[in-house]
């Protein structure tokens, strides 16, 4: 066991701040990280006041991490000191359940979350990205492309594949008319990515003013939600629609841009549940579902597809000094999409 620096919360109400945590020694299977760089997600936010319920204290969040190798443990085949690498939500599963078995260690019952989930190694629970460095099992740790941007790499482990998984699953390629709902922090990734898919992007906003900012991220048209005519015009016409917003609105209107078979996918958590008229799905035998994350496998195949066509997260780099800043205008959606801490700021602390 070794100390490291960490910034952490001692209550819902108290801010984030510098601490000292304990990481476990190294085991035959494991890799030790020094992180550079590690993504602000909203759910940090939510999971350290508490919101969703739950948290144990002290709660040192993050969950899109990106470092560089230090040592790996004597069975390790896949990394070596100096190597790249990147841990996204979670630390380890069962890997004998059948999610895990076929690639969707996400759906395991079992699995361990990055912050907040039993630490079988120490006891307690496992702590996140905010500090120096981590340990985990390399099945969990993954490779990141040397051509990208290091800390545009960070939110891909989160923001990034949240968007990805769907996209891939719902089959979504040259030719298809895709829909994004919202421009923020996932729905930005997921213009870049269904732009490099192939598919005809539209974005839809609440706001005119993100209408060039969305064409310069990939999109093809912009509409703007709030007026019926515009939405009028796509009544019917979308292969698939990915749903990034978190707050009340009316998915009706969505539904009703699908065509046959067509299918919307909710990204986004609204805190309230979300009224759904059964005839926006029979009379077109449409679907709406959820996604989460993707499984390693998906997360590695994420990365490289990054690596091959030059995609990052659109960031606004913060020392760690300023994170407790940086939530507040999260919570005002003031940020080009994602904050990113510098990690090398904790050092000084």
């Amino acid at each position: 066991m070794y100390n490291t620096k960490a910034y952490a919360a001692v209550s819902a109400t108290s801010p984030l701040s510098s601490t000292t945590i304990d990481r476990r020694d190294l085991t035959e299977h494991d890799v030790q990280i020094e992180i550079l760089f590690c993504g602000v997600c909203h759910s940090d936010l939510h999971s350290v006041r508490n919101e969703w319920g739950g948290t144990v204290y002290p709660i040192v969040p993050g969950h899109e991490i990106v470092g560089r190798v230090t040592e790996v443990g004597s069975a390790v085949t896949k990394y070596k000191p100096g190597d790249l690498a990147a841990i996204g939500c979670m630390v380890d599963s069962d890997l004998t359940c059948p999610h895990c078995k076929v690639g969707l260690e996400q759906f395991c019952q079992n699995v361990i979350l990055t912050y907040n989930s039993p630490d079988k190694h120490l006891g307690g629970v496992t702590y996140g990205g905010y500090s120096n460095s981590i340990v985990a099992d390399e099945r969990f740790v993954l490779r990141v492309p040397d051509n990208l941007d290091l800390a545009g790499v960070a939110p891909l482990l989160c923001a990034g594949i949240t968007t990805y998984s769907p996209l891939r699953h719902w089959g979504v390629t040259e030719g298809k008319k895709v829909g994004v709902v919202g421009l923020g922090g996932l729905g930005h990734m997921a213009v870049k990515f269904a732009h490099a898919f192939g598919a005809h992007v539209v974005v839809f906003t609440t706001s005119p003013d993100k209408t060039e900012d969305a064409l310069r991220l990939g999109a093809d048209e912009v509409v703007v939600s709030r007026n019926a005519e515009e939405m009028q015009k796509h009544a019917g016409s979308f292969d698939f629609i990915l749903d990034t917003v978190s707050a009340k609105h009316d998915i009706n209107a969505y539904l009703n841009l699908l065509r046959l078979d067509g299918n919307i996918t909710l990204v986004g958590a609204p805190e309230k549940p979300l009224d759904v008229a059964a005839f926006s799905l029979i009379m077109a035998r449409r679907s709406l579902s959820g996604s989460s994350i993707g499984g390693i496998a998906e997360t590695q195949e994420m990365l490289d597809f990054c690596g091959k066509h030059n995609i990052t997260a659109d960031v606004e780099v913060v020392p760690i000094q300023k994170v407790n800043e940086a939530y507040e205008r999260l919570l005002k959606s003031d940020v080009k999409y994602r904050f990113v801490i510098d990690m090398a700021s904790l050092k000084s602390e």
